[in-house]
């Protein structure tokens, strides 16, 4: 009689669904990472089977998605195993794992819109001189050996300009160079790559269709001669949008980053507990 009572008792089936509950949670959740129990969820395998994918270009086989997931496995329990050990701590790889995991939260965080032309357009033209066209140039030029601040190279500069009215050819003159003595419709950049930025720059300003000089480069003096100069233009933005987009989208990430952790430094007491290295006289 006492037991058809008891199993009356709202307590008791209260009691009973909670402990189904919690059961139920137990066999179903994944265990955290400091647990003896790993639950392989559908989204574990599926990530596996999409990185398999993306490695291997086709769908795991059956033997193959065991290695997988026995490789899982193996995975996460010598990670756990390695927690409770205390190896994660002050180790300064997986302080830059966990570091990076976090700025990319903070960039989807941010993520959530695309750019407008309105947007694309502010852009670009705060930043005109990283998405100029560069001037396009064809010159020939003579190479004098020493810079422009030895005093040989002046005479240099008449022999090589008397020569030069003499109808000798260009290349007959000057010290041997492994520097191409003409380039022909280059973008300033890449003539920046091979003699300089300021050699580059200079070729922006002198004069077209005569010999001019001497003029600095990374390796010495030149006589130099534009033949052909396109100017640098700004462009319009449908000529270069695809790498506006991507350059706003990075300084987009950045910014995230940056502000993301100002909002968590300002959670944080800091105190430099060492002395100041002594500066040497």
């Amino acid at each position: 009689m006492r037991v058809r009572t008891l199993l009356r008792e709202p307590m008791l089936h209260f009691l009973l669904i909670g402990i189904l509950l919690f059961a139920t949670h137990q066999w179903m959740a994944p265990g955290d990472s400091a647990g003896n129990r790993i639950v392989v969820t559908q989204g574990v395998v599926d990530d596996l089977v999409t990185q398999h994918v993306a490695a291997r270009g086709r769908e795991p086989s059956a033997a193959e998605l065991n290695h997988l997931i026995e490789s899982y496995v193996h995975d996460e329990i010598l990670y756990r195993e390695g927690v409770k050990l205390g190896l994660d701590r002050d180790d300064i790889v997986v302080k830059r794992r966990v570091r990076q995991k976090i700025e990319v939260i903070a960039e989807e965080d941010a993520s959530t819109r695309a750019p407008t032309d309105g947007d694309l357009s502010a852009y670009l033209v705060g930043n005109q001189v990283r998405f100029a066209q560069p001037a396009i140039l064809t010159f020939e030029q003579v190479f004098l050996g020493d810079s422009t601040s030895s005093p040989e190279v002046v005479q240099a500069v008449a022999v090589t300009r008397a020569a030069l009215r003499n109808g000798t050819d260009p290349e007959e003159l000057g010290k041997p160079t492994l520097l191409p003595l003409r380039m022909t419709e280059t973008p300033a950049d890449l003539v920046a790559r091979d003699f300089g930025a300021s050699f580059a720059a200079a070729l922006e300003k002198v004069p077209v269709g005569e010999w001019v000089g001497p003029i600095d480069s990374s390796f010495g003096a030149h006589y130099v001669r534009l033949s052909e100069r396109t100017p640098a233009v700004a462009p319009q933005l449908a000529a270069v949008r695809d790498h506006v987009v991507r350059e706003w989208e990075n300084e987009r990430r950045q910014r995230a980053r940056n502000e993301a952790y100002a909002r968590m430094r300002e959670r944080y007491e800091v105190s430099i507990a060492a002395t100041a290295p002594t500066e040497q006289p």
